[in-house]
């Protein structure tokens, strides 16, 4: 029933990494799914309230849950947490990625910017990265492929935030440091050097990247036309989406 439940959780929430986690085998795609249920609902806690101690509250409740399951425990207090608790022990998954997942979204509890473009890589690497990387770890992902991994998250990663962008400052944010065209430009090629390095990476870890299968239509678009970031107009039509997820998903071209 837990799988169920992040099944749904997934589906409804965060379509594109459940459309992606289909390419895999029926055991792999369980675990993807179980790890994009559980960054879900950390990504959304600090969304739970808009005063800021109560969905730090939330964030420390999940911080209290996953290490619970690092302790043994066998936790019955949120409905994912038992197909969590089967895929952290099944592959081995370090708490420290989880800490720092959980740890990064607290920035997402207040309205200031980054202090600066360190500080915004650091937060995409240990958001996108950290999920990214949990994922192909699930797969069988050896340390020797995750300097590929991490940097086809990062691209991946900043139109994730881009497409995000107006719905964050509707809420007061400012998510990104200026000139965006820079963020953009590294964006973009962060994932040509992972594409570089594509020989590095096992066929069978292909699942994992294809989560990011809509970043290179945003991060043209953000390049050639950077007023539609502000604008919300970065989304491409549904049949172009489609088409290039099925592409991706039948080819595995991350």
């Amino acid at each position: 029933m837990s799988f169920t439940a992040c099944e749904k959780l997934v589906k409804a929430g965060d379509p594109d990494r459940h459309l992606s986690a289909q390419a895999a085998p029926p055991e792999g795609r369980a675990a993807l799914i179980a790890i994009y249920a559980v960054n879900l609902e950390i990504a959304r806690a600090p969304w739970a309230s808009r005063e800021p101690l109560v969905a730090q509250m939330r964030l420390c409740w999940w911080d209290d849950a996953i290490t619970d399951i690092y302790r043994g425990e066998v936790p019955t207090s949120h409905e994912i947490l038992p197909a969590l608790r089967e895929v952290i022990f099944d592959h081995n998954l370090p708490q420290t990625l989880f800490i720092t997942l959980i740890k990064a979204r607290h920035f997402d509890l207040y309205t200031a910017p980054h202090t600066d473009r360190e500080a915004f890589d650091s937060y995409i690497d240990a958001t996108s990265g950290t999920v990214m990387g949990l994922a192909a770890r699930v797969l069988g992902a050896t340390p020797e492929t995750l300097p590929v991994i991490r940097d086809f998250a990062y691209g991946a990663g900043v139109a994730n935030l881009l497409r995000a962008v107006p719905a964050l400052k509707a809420r007061g944010c400012k998510p990104l440091p200026e000139p965006a065209s820079d963020i953009v430009n590294s964006a973009i090629d962060r994932l040509n050097q992972a594409r570089a390095n594509r020989s590095n990476l096992p066929r069978h870890l292909a699942p994992a990247l294809l989560a990011g299968w809509r970043a290179d239509a945003t991060l043209a678009e953000a390049k050639t036309r950077p007023k539609n970031i502000a604008a919300g107009l970065l989304e491409e039509s549904p049949a172009r989406r489609m088409a290039s997820q099925k592409w991706r998903r039948l080819t595995g071209r991350w």
